[in-house]
């Protein structure tokens, strides 16, 4: 697993631009190694154009793609979660699991949340 870089002790737009390297490296990582995020982004590469094409207002527009945004996000983080806790330790633990799940859960209700902006804002 590569190591992505902080950005402690950096200010200014150099932080800024240490942070964007920080973020697409570590995006880079979980591309290569989460199956689930790679479905995501495949789900967002016809999406997005769908979304633009489909919205007839701005805020409609903005509706659709953050809804898939969010998906996104919310797989990221529950990634973070996964990490830490195998982090922590490989063995298993009631506690460990219910972490896993409960950020499993998150990116599901995530998910419908797309699905019901999607179908409020298009029926």
């Amino acid at each position: 697993m590569d190591v992505v870089r902080s950005t402690d002790g950096i200010t200014g737009i150099r932080r800024l631009l240490r942070a964007t390297r920080v973020g697409l490296n570590a995006l880079h990582w979980g591309l290569r190694n989460e199956e689930a995020l790679r479905l995501e982004i495949l789900a967002l590469i016809p999406g997005i154009p769908l979304a633009i094409w489909l919205g007839h207002t701005g805020v409609a527009r903005a509706l659709l793609i953050s809804s898939l945004l969010l998906v996104l996000v919310t797989e990221l983080l529950n990634t973070g979660i996964e990490i830490a806790v195998d982090r922590i330790g490989k063995e298993r633990h009631e506690l460990s699991g219910l972490a896993k799940d409960i950020g499993s859960a998150a990116v599901m209700i995530a998910l419908l949340n797309a699905v019901l902006v999607w179908c409020f804002v298009l029926i």
